[in-house]
């Protein structure tokens, strides 16, 4: 099954090529349109007997609007990089352009990544509330499309400045620990938002980590930048870390938690890890 987001930043100028190449390496395509999230998961299920592979076109919105069906069905996922930060893609190491990235999937290597769980809702790269649900009510397509990561940085300069701290629990491996906080967020892989990394971090090692963004004065921001951009968090105090399977966030009212950048429920949540449970074409390795 070949889907496109035509309103993915690259999507509706890729298709044709796409398509195209696809059919060059030999894949006999059924081809859909990405209406919304409930469309694609109702396809995967539709055709889960009668393709080998499902192959997405578009950003980490899109991918996420199929993780709950690809878990379940456990096709094959071929990605073609055509979103706005596409933070999967770097996290697995894939080319951004379409030719290329066709050829990774015709070459049939693939890899088994975990994927997380919010509650009922399955995420690829991240799950976070505070500043990324306020970011995901701002930014709009059109936006993202004519701006791309400029306009998510702008939104999170925009979002940061006018954020407040507020007061959540955490619950992990028999720990309690009380927090003020300005974002939590829960990763699974290695990049987040087009520019945010963690060089540490594994997308296949059975964990994920919570980032706690505690910002006590305007100093904080800017060392808290600057771990973010190099990826290392050890040394700085405004980021406090955690590792584990399994987290349990409750908060004074029901706050929204984005998935992917896409909001998809709320606080109290458990958030946990589920291994191994996608398998995705990847470069082979050298």
């Amino acid at each position: 099954m070949f889907f496109v987001n035509r309103s993915a930043r690259r999507g509706a100028e890729k298709i044709a090529e796409a398509a195209q190449r696809l059919t060059g390496l030999g894949f006999e395509l059924h081809e859909e349109s990405t209406y919304n999230a409930q469309h694609l998961q109702q396809k995967i299920r539709e055709h889960r007997d009668a393709v080998d592979v499902v192959i997405i076109g578009g950003g980490d919105g899109t991918l996420n609007g199929a993780v709950d069906a690809l878990v379940e069905t456990d096709l094959p996922l071929g990605i073609l990089p055509l979103g706005t930060a596409n933070d999967l893609a770097a996290t697995l190491g894939l080319p951004t352009a379409v030719s290329q990235a066709c050829e990774v999937i015709a070459a049939g290597c693939t890899r088994r990544i975990d994927v997380g769980r919010v509650n009922d809702k399955h995420f690829l790269n991240e799950a976070g509330l505070g500043l990324s649900a306020r970011l995901a009510r701002r930014l709009t397509q059109k936006g993202k499309g004519i701006w791309g990561t400029f306009a998510v940085g702008a939104s999170a300069c925009k979002v940061l400045s006018q954020a407040k701290p507020f007061a959540a629990e955490v619950r992990y491996q028999g720990k309690v620990l009380h927090v003020e906080t300005m974002h939590l967020m829960v990763g699974n892989g290695r990049n987040f938002g087009g520019w945010i990394t963690n060089r540490e971090a594994s997308i296949d090692d059975r964990m994920l980590d919570l980032y706690s963004f505690e910002i006590k004065q305007w100093s904080d921001t800017l060392a808290m930048g600057a771990a973010l951009i190099k990826g290392r968090y050890a040394d700085c105090p405004a980021v406090r870390l955690l590792h584990g399977p399994q987290f349990e966030i409750s908060t004074a009212s029901p706050r929204a938690i984005d998935t992917d950048g896409e909001l998809t429920t709320r606080t109290p949540a458990l958030f946990c890890v589920v291994p191994h449970a996608l398998s995705v074409f990847v470069p082979a390795a050298p």
